[in-house]
């Protein structure tokens, strides 16, 4: 039997399960519906385990896999959108926007065209009333190629000549509007070196798909450090950080390409790995060191480390500031074989790298993350997402529709504790703050009988603290949306170009995502910033500057 099947025959056993008055039947089929659901679980994990051995034996002999071809599943099937936005969306009395935004007063106008009648065509007694105004957006794309005559002058004294520079702005053959363009349609836009080529081209513009690609990747210093300074700025002006990462590609391998951002800007770092030593080297901004003391050893002890490890390293290192490479030399001395070891190597890098992490002034007070393991002892205080919690539960998908009931019930329970929390942070107390947390233990030690819904919320009631450091810090979000929208930007992007294939395009890409998603948030128009940068103008304020300056406003920082 398919799980349709299943369904079906359980709604009927099902349906009257709530009028059972014999208490012992009513556990024993409780049970039982338990039963089913892992025993139907367990089937589709197998069956999915099946497919994938069958599909590489035929990989082995030369054949093809099973092609995968998207199922038609009815409605009732379906697995619930894992979104909540709905739900909290209702508790807050949002409407759904509308898709005509008001234009008036947005809308540049350019040119104003007068129309009239032909006299002759209207009555005698017709009267002047005035003009009735209407507008429609255009947009006129043409060339704006300039020839420059330099003046060219000889001096038979010096034997040389002078030939008059052109404006700084113009280098390597094209203008900066086109430089600019370039940057937003592949940076911001999403469009394809062949797209962007095509359409230049179309336009006009006689350029190779090679100069379309070294204007994207090559000679951006200048970019390069307003990234390094929009990182300086978010972390030095924001009372919190949120952090995530998602996968990217570099060169054919998997890499990870990691999220920070707050309210005002957004910073990408793809890196080979995802291990909490390579968030510290970006968060300390390249002056990631190793510092031993008596914190240290106390935390390597916390992290297994054998007390006769400690006992040498307290005897060959004592108290003292280390470089990478100094550690590396530590660590080779104590551990020869480089094969063995490597659990006590990556407790000592750590534990050190924290220590000294903690004590810099990069280091971040209150973090909002998910639960991945990475993401532990980094920040004073970690906070997790609320919305990432509530997508747990989104996820179970179960078979016996008293489970549904059950389940569908405590969601909404769920949100409506998210909305009251959200209520609390527009008018904090300690009383109120109190009840919550009481309100959070009666509802996080509920008991419904449905064996996956239960130890879900018994997860939850684990995280408690972690979830609740919103009564302390009313000011910090309850979700880590910001950093997951960052992570949905990489993933368009991946979506387009796949892959960067060279450490100079990786850094680009990081830099013009930093800017491009930074700017956003700042209502900066990017094309505006590109042109005033490429152009060499300089106008315009940087990037870094707006996010200092936006963030002590909204966070009220001296």
């Amino acid at each position: 039997m398919n799980r349709t099947e299943i369904k079906k025959v359980l709604e009927g056993l099902t349906a009257e399960i709530s009028t059972i008055t014999d208490e012992r039947v009513a556990s024993i089929l409780k049970t039982l519906f338990n039963l089913v659901e892992v025993l139907v679980e367990q089937n589709e994990a197998l069956r999915k385990d099946n497919q994938n051995l069958r599909d590489e034996i035929n990989r082995l002999k030369g054949e093809q896999g099973k092609p995968n071809i998207r199922q038609q599943t009815k409605e009732e099937d379906k697995n619930p959108d894992h979104s909540s936005e709905d739900e909290r969306n209702k508790r807050l009395g949002k409407k759904p926007p509308k898709d005509k935004s008001k234009k008036k007063g947005i809308i540049k106008i350019d040119r104003q065209i007068v129309c009239d009648f032909d006299k002759g065509s209207l009555p005698d007694d017709a009267v002047f009333k005035g003009h009735e105004t209407r507008v429609f957006q255009d947009v006129k794309i043409t060339t704006n190629n300039v020839e420059f005559k330099l003046a060219v002058y000889w001096s038979p004294s010096l034997n040389k000549t002078f030939i008059a520079p052109v404006p700084k702005e113009y280098y390597g053959e094209f203008g900066p509007s086109i430089r600019a363009l370039i940057l937003m349609l592949y940076r911001d836009s999403g469009m394809t070196e062949p797209a962007i080529e095509r359409f230049l081209k179309t336009m006009g513009i006689q350029i190779s798909r090679s100069t379309i690609s070294r204007m994207i990747t090559e000679d951006h210093d200048v970019f390069h450090q307003e990234k390094e300074d929009i990182v300086n700025a978010g972390l030095k002006w924001s009372l919190y950080q949120h952090l995530d990462d998602t996968f990217g590609r570099f060169k054919g391998m998997n890499w990870v390409v990691h999220v920070l951002c707050s309210r005002f800007y957004t910073a990408f770092f793809t890196r080979p790995n995802k291990e909490r030593l390579t968030i510290l080297e970006f968060l300390c901004r390249g002056e990631l060191k190793f510092e031993f003391n008596k914190k240290t050893y106390n935390l390597m002890a916390e992290f297994g480390l054998s007390e006769k490890r400690l006992i040498e390293l307290k005897k060959n290192v004592g108290e003292k500031i280390m470089t990478r490479q100094e550690l590396e030399e530590l660590l080779i001395q104590i551990f020869p074989d480089p094969k063995k070891h490597l659990t006590n190597r990556s407790v000592i890098r750590e534990a050190s790298a924290l220590i000294y992490y903690r004590g810099s002034p990069y280091a971040i007070e209150h973090l909002i993350c998910d639960d991945a393991p990475q993401f532990e002892r980094i920040a004073k205080h970690k906070e997790l997402c609320w919305v990432h919690a509530g997508r747990h539960y989104k996820k179970l998908n179960p078979i016996v529709a008293a489970h549904r009931v059950l389940l569908d019930n405590f969601i909404g329970q769920f949100w409506d504790y998210y909305q009251a929390l959200l209520t609390y942070q527009n008018n904090p107390s300690v009383l109120e703050a109190q009840q919550l947390k009481e309100k959070f233990e009666v509802l996080f030690a509920t008991k419904t009988g449905y064996e996956a819904l239960d130890k879900r919320i018994a997860m939850t009631l684990a995280k408690q603290d972690a979830l609740l450091l919103v009564l302390k810090f009313p000011f910090l979000p309850l979700h880590n949306n910001p950093a997951e929208l960052g992570a949905r930007a990489q993933a368009r992007m991946r979506d387009i170009n796949l892959q960067t294939c060279s450490e100079n395009g990786t850094k680009a890409k990081d830099t013009f995502a930093t800017i491009v998603q930074t700017s956003r948030k700042l209502s900066v128009n990017i094309y505006d910033y590109f042109y005033d940068r490429v152009s060499k103008k300089f106008e315009m304020p940087s990037l870094a500057s707006l996010v200092a300056q936006q963030s002590a406003l909204f966070f009220n920082i001296a």
